[in-house]
């Protein structure tokens, strides 16, 4: 075989197993998701959006979906991911793939792929649920595919790096715990940061979380608080840092060779 095709085997295996790995327990990795997004919409958007009225020329739970959406699939994509790589260095099954001939960037790209996987699967299964609540329209099929696919990207990498630092399973709930789910919630999910005070506003572009909501929303609705370019260029510098992140952790055996 040729060394392309050694590297696609290994990648196609990483992936398959990180793919069986969620859906043999799809009862605890999509189920979940998709019945705490339905209380979602039917306390935020039909309970507490009726008496909230329209936000941006849209009905407030049609506002509240596209942030919804890319709520789940941000935690779905770094649960899985920083899940299984810490199970693999826990269990002491990190060492077959140290020794075996493949490059770090494959060990990465399946992983993520996992990660993805089930982000885009969750997604998915939300997006399905949604449509019990409000009717769906797509601004732009291609922002929100490009959207969907690079958050997932990001914060698989992102759930890679934690589970590289991670010493216990306690550290890997650490993050997303106090820095995750606060930047998802004051990411602009359920308002548009036009009804902040001007310093508040300021303050809330430091969040990249605002970024891909945005952009997400802007897919789906035609609306945004940021500006397309600028949206993409932050959510790309993300990947992109990240995954030069992951990478360097990786050659350099942080928290993984002893």
């Amino acid at each position: 075989m040729t060394q392309t095709t050694v590297y696609w085997v290994a990648f196609k295996t990483i992936l398959t197993k990180e793919i069986l790995r969620f859906a043999r327990i799809w009862v605890q990795t999509v189920l979940p998701p998709a019945i705490t997004m339905a209380l979602y919409f039917v306390i935020f958007g039909k309970l507490i959006g009726a008496q909230i009225g329209d936000m941006d020329g849209f009905r407030y739970i049609d506002f509240i979906v596209p942030g919804l959406i890319l709520m789940s699939v941000i935690s779905n994509s770094y649960a899985n991911v920083v899940a299984s790589f810490y199970s693999s260095k826990f269990q002491h099954n990190i060492e077959e793939l140290l020794i075996a001939p493949i490059p770090n960037f494959v060990i990465l790209a399946g992983y993520v792929g996992g990660g993805v996987a089930r982000g885009v699967v969750v997604g998915v299964v939300v997006t399905m649920v949604s449509m019990f609540f409000t009717d769906l329209s797509i601004h732009s099929y291609g922002v929100t595919l490009v959207v969907f696919v690079l958050t997932s990207v990001l914060f698989s990498t992102a759930g890679f790096i934690n589970a590289v630092y991670a010493n216990s399973f306690d550290d890997i709930s650490i993050v997303p715990t106090f820095v995750l789910t606060p930047l998802t919630y004051l990411g602009g999910v359920f308002y548009s940061i036009s009804l902040l005070p001007p310093f508040w506003q300021t303050a809330s572009l430091a969040n990249p979380v605002l970024y891909m909501v945005n952009a997400f929303r802007y897919g789906l609705l035609g609306v945004s608080d940021i500006a397309m370019w600028q949206a993409f260029a932050i959510i790309i510098g993300f990947v992109i840092a990240l995954g030069a992140f992951a990478m360097w952790l990786l050659r350099h055996g942080v928290g993984i060779k002893s």
